[in-house]
């Protein structure tokens, strides 16, 4: 007994709901076929006509009350439905036609004879030319306009789909949408592309239709003429008066609910497309036809209006007009009734005492490791909806740095900001500014690298990147300004490249704790000895994360995580400080370091210190391990002065800049030139592989 009482609840009443709306496509299919085969009487067909134009009315509207049409994504199954259902009704009809359709022009029912008398006067040429009329508005017109929308509207979608999927992983890549988000927005591209494509084909079933009327409409002329004359012996103008008025009330009200269908057609296909949620279950049917109240309440007006017109059947019209109306009231009273019931709860957890809601820790938002914001002019840069690009390169410029770097750089978290100006940029870590600049959407910047043969017409700007002298062009110069020896970009590219560049030389910021745990855990997959024995028996993560830190400070990439982990197993034994165990890791990673600097050359060009300098150096390491901390300021001044003389004719020269040391003053020489000189490499002599030949080409003295 407990078991059957605890079936008696709310749940499974919404499942018998579900399960009777599961059930009622089905079941109006069996009806309509057996239309096509039983005989229908009368007063049946009456009410058969009038459900019938009610639906048509009920699909219109709710075309036209749908926010979206995907909303409406029954719309085409809904649509051959209601062509079957008038199809059936048209079999039913002429069965009564034909057979009794000798007797009077109310021998197939008052829906038929009101149309044939009424709405025609009577008239049988009359009613062939207004069923014409309907004919070439229905075929001609609406069917046809909103068949060829629908074609096309398939085809552009089928081809927009890879975009929109490419957008869709652009934007999770870059931090805006959550995986949940994603997953929904892929299966809205997937049900507007099979929601066009279901239109498409649904267009041809109101054209089928309109031709069958034209056919069903001369078969019955002609076959009720040619019944009356031969097996009921009626007179010529008996025949031709009766069949004909019965046949033309017959195609004008199959006619009438067809032209609305298809209106409702070309206002679902010409309605603009967006996504929308996507409804499951066998009650959507039921409830994207009903939940708008105004839906049955507008139908069961028309109808109403329809049944009191003199000459109308007032019966069918105005019980549908009734019931529609019930019915829209009483959709409109449960609609309250749950919206109140959801807001009572919420009005009832909050205490007397306490009006508004005390703050806590989920109030705290916290920084973006990585913020880009836009002013408002810029805005089409990362809209893809727009042709922004901005997306798409900051998805590669995060791919290429993780790559190279040798750990996942986070996600850009992009917004507007209505203080910048409208065409300004700034680049954010943790919250804080690095980077900002003014660029123009619609041109492009052709950027001077060292050596042009003339001048381009434009704005004149730097490079935000690199600093580089720069013009803005517009884009119809690019050829010209490429022939003159420029580099032209465009402004997606700009930010991009200034955000890869400020992303590269802060990148020991971006490495934290989590990421390093990351990264050991990733090798912990293919040595887990290795990390076994290394954290936290011999290092704690803390030191680690500030050795990888270190590295990329120094422009070494990390990507060779178990070599840096070997080396720090390895000389963790002796040493915990992180300078120590950053030259032994630099000494195990000297092969990559040095091919990063110079590639593939065997020899390498070299600036080394004069051997008093350096032992005067030497002498201030003992004194004190900070950057020019021993040095006395005159003599840091003229070193640092001729280290970047010597390094820019290096770089005149076509060469790069290193500096070799001794092991013991290394570290302090790369961070006393860091800031300064960020084009000099300094090196120590144990960093120099045994393939590799040096050629000394300038020694800096005192």
């Amino acid at each position: 007994m407990a078991g059957l009482t605890a079936l008696n609840s709310p749940l499974l009443e919404k499942f018998k709901v579900v399960l009777r709306a599961e059930i009622a496509v089905p079941i109006v299919l069996l009806m309509m076929l057996a239309m096509m085969i039983l005989p229908i009487p009368p007063f049946l067909l009456d009410m058969l006509f009038t459900f019938n134009i009610a639906l048509a009315l009920v699909i219109l509207l709710a075309a036209v009350y749908v926010d979206r049409p995907l909303d409406f994504s029954v719309f085409p199954t809904m649509l051959l439905i209601a062509t079957l259902l008038r199809l059936a009704l048209n079999i039913a009809s002429t069965r009564i036609i034909l057979l009794q359709g000798h007797t009077g022009t109310a021998a197939a029912g008052d829906v038929i004879e009101a149309f044939g008398e009424f709405v025609v006067g009577g008239n049988y040429a009359v009613g062939f030319v207004v069923f014409a009329i309907l004919v070439i508005i229905n075929f001609v017109v609406v069917t046809k306009g909103a068949g060829r929308i629908s074609e096309v509207s398939a085809r552009f979608t089928l081809d927009a789909m890879p975009g929109k999927q490419m957008a869709i992983d652009a934007d999770l890549n870059a931090g805006l949408i959550t995986q949940e988000e994603a997953q929904a927005r892929r299966g809205d591209v997937v049900q507007e592309a099979d929601f066009y494509g279901s239109m498409d084909g649904a267009s041809k079933f109101v054209r089928g239709d309109a031709i069958a009327g034209i056919l069903i409409l001369f078969i019955n002329v002609i076959g009720g003429f040619t019944i009356g004359m031969l097996q009921h012996d009626m007179l010529f103008d008996d025949a031709v008066r009766n069949y004909t008025l019965l046949t033309v009330g017959d195609g004008l009200v199959a006619q009438l609910p067809s032209l609305v269908l298809s209106t409702a057609a070309a206002i679902i296909v010409t309605r603009e497309s967006k996504s929308s949620t996507s409804a499951e279950g066998g009650s959507r049917v039921f409830n994207q036809l009903f939940s708008n109240p105004r839906t049955l309440g507008v139908t069961g007006a028309v109808i109403g209006v329809m049944g009191v017109i003199p000459g109308m059947p007032n019966i069918p019209f105005l019980t549908l007009a009734i019931a529609a109306g019930a019915g829209a009231y009483f959709i409109s009273k449960k609609q309250k009734a749950l919206a109140l019931s959801s807001a009572l709860p919420a009005e009832a957890e909050l205490p007397a005492s306490e009006p508004t809601k005390d703050l806590s820790w989920e109030d705290v938002v916290p920084v973006d490791l990585v913020g880009l914001e836009v002013g408002y002019r810029l805005i089409p840069l990362v809209d893809k909806s727009q042709g922004g690009q901005l997306m798409t390169r900051i998805k590669g410029v995060r791919k290429k740095l993780t790559i190279e770097l040798g750990f996942l750089v986070p996600a850009v978290h992009i917004r507007d900001n209505l203080e910048l100006n409208p065409n300004a940029y700034r680049i954010t870590l943790h919250g804080v500014p690095v980077g900002e600049a003014d660029i123009y959407p619609d041109r492009d910047m052709a950027i001077n690298p060292g050596q042009v043969f003339g001048t381009l017409q434009g704005a004149a700007t730097k490079d935000p990147a690199f600093g580089l002298d720069a013009v803005w062009i517009d884009p119809m110069q690019k050829d010209h300004a490429q022939t003159l020896g420029y580099t032209v970009v465009d402004a997606s590219t700009v930010v991009a490249t200034h955000l890869s560049q400020i992303l590269q030389s802060n990148s020991a910021e971006l490495l934290g704790r989590e990421e390093t745990q990351q990264l050991l855990d990733n090798l912990a997959k293919t040595a887990p000895k290795l990390i076994e024995d290394l954290v936290p028996n011999s290092l704690p993560v803390a030191t680690v994360q500030k050795v990888l830190q270190e590295l990329l400070q120094e422009q070494v990439s990390i990507r060779d995580i178990r070599t840096i982990a070997e080396s720090l197993a390895e000389h963790s034994q002796v040493s915990q400080d992180a300078s120590v165990l950053v030259s032994a890791v630099r000494m195990s990673l000297s092969r990559s370091i040095v091919q990063g600097i110079v590639g593939m050359e065997e020899e390498i060009p070299v600036i080394t210190l004069d051997v008093s300098l350096e032992h005067i150096l030497q002498q201030s390491v003992q004194v004190s391990t900070e950057a020019s901390a021993g040095l006395e300021p005159g003599l840091a001044e003229k070193l640092l002065s001729s280290l970047q003389e010597t390094a820019q004719r290096q770089e005149m020269a076509g060469q790069v800049a290193v500096l070799l040391v001794s092991p013991v003053i290394r570290n302090m020489l790369a961070q006393f030139t860091r800031r300064s000189i960020p084009n000099l490499f300094v090196l120590s002599f144990n960093e120099i592989p045994d393939s590799r030949q040096i050629k000394v080409v300038s020694t800096v003295g005192q």
